[in-house]
Formats: structure tokens, C-alpha cells, sequence
């Protein structure tokens, strides 16, 4: 089915797309591109008549229940993407690199312009009012993105006593659901995302054979 989406105001181009991505199966694009008009057009199926055509995939995200077609045992890692600045960010804020690895991996698959049915953006999914709070400027240039996510992260360990699995809780479902429950809340998204986390990390902190 084909869904198309037009807008005249640039700054509504995260709601709109985040808009079709909900109405996309998992592993979906998106195509953008301007008309002669200045009017942005987002579409699911590709234009053939049109340059300067941007395209936006739709990863399986950790969290997302539905992906189960995944072995995150056997997924291929990517241990190479990124390297300068998840190097950067891991030294800046004392946060292992493997983990910083496992959270872009699972949270957006290394692209830096994923966006999720709910808002969160970049790398590491960063939704706007925690882009507000770390006061990132372009969520996504992949150096302020993992800066910012690694940051936000780094505080969540900072709370929670080190606790990685705790952190990636409540990365994932808030700190506050984390106290509140005392431990890793009984959602169900939560407890899959966690389970994907220490999955990834375990294997990131594996040098390869």
C-alpha cells in the first residue's frame, strides 16, 4: 500500500516521518524529496522521476517486540562504524565502548538518520526532550548524536551504582521506572531491550577470533 505525506514547513520533517514510519513494516523506507513548489514530499514507495532523493530506513529496533526474526547471538556486529567518535565519547565520559556499541546497535543499527514511531532520533534514539536536556544541537551528525547519548548514558551509570544492566532499563523505560520498581521494570518491551543490550555488549567486549 502506498502512503504519502507533504509538507510545506521543514522543521515537522521528524513528526512526518515519524508519522509514515508507523504506518511501515519493519525494515521499511522512506523517500524524501522536494518538488518544484519547495513542498517536501515523504513517500513509501520510491519516485522514479525525481532527483536528489533521500532515503530513510526503518531498522528493527531493540526494543521492538515484533522483531524476532533477529538472533542477536548471531546478528553481524559492526565493530568498525563510527569508530573516531564512540572512541571520543567512551574516553570523555569513562563509558565502555562496547557498550556504547551494543546501544547504536540495537537502538538505531549504526544509521544516523533513524527515527522511531515515537520520536526518538539519531544513533542512539535520543528523544527531544533529552536532546533539550543535553543541549545537542544537531541530533543527527553522528559525533553530537553519540556524544549526547553516551553522556545521557554515563549519567544513568552514574545512578545506578555502574549497573549496566539497570542503565540499559532505564535508557529504555526512564530512571524513574527503574526506582520505582527497584530494579528493572516488568514491561515487557523493557525486559526484551535489556536482554538485547547485554546480548550485544557481551559479544562487543568479545575481541573477534
Amino acid at each position: 500500500m502506498k502512503y504519502t505525506l507533504s509538507v510545506i514547513c521543514k522543521s515537522c520533517g521528524a513528526l512526518i516521518l515519524s508519522a509514515l514510519f508507523f504506518l511501515q513494516p519493519v525494515g521499511a523506507d522512506v523517500y524524501r524529496f522536494t518538488d518544484e513548489h519547495g513542498v517536501i514530499h515523504y513517500t513509501n514507495v520510491r519516485p522514479s522521476d525525481r532527483k536528489n532523493v533521500k532515503t530513510f530506513t526503518f531498522p528493527c529496533y531493540a526494543s521492538d517486540l515484533s522483531c524476532k526474526q533477529l538472533d542477536w547471538e548471531r546478528v553481524p556486529l559492526n565493530r568498525q562504524a563510527f569508530g573516531v567518535e564512540i572512541e571520543a565519547a567512551a574516553r570523555e565520559y569513562a563509558v565502555e565502548e562496547s557498550l556504547i556499541r551494543a546501544v547504536i546497535h540495537a537502538e538505531s543499527a549504526y544509521q544516523p538518520d533513524a527515527l522511531s514511531p515515537r520520536g526518538a532520533q539519531g544513533l542512539m534514539q535520543l528523544l527531544p526532550i533529552t536532546q533539550k536536556e543535553l543541549e545537542i544541537a544537531d541530533v543527527f551528525d553522528p559525533a553530537s548524536n553519540i556524544k549526547g547519548g553516551t553522556l545521557y548514558l554515563s549519567r544513568l551509570l552514574s545512578e545506578l551504582d555502574q549497573n549496566i544492566e539497570l542503565a540499559a532499563a532505564a535508557y529504555n523505560a526512564g530512571l524513574g521506572a527503574v526506582r520505582q520498581h527497584d530494579g528493572v521494570p516488568p514491561y515487557r518491551e523493557t525486559l526484551e531491550y535489556v536482554r538485547r543490550i547485554k546480548i550485544l555488549h557481551r559479544r562487543y567486549r568479545t575481541p573477534e577470533s
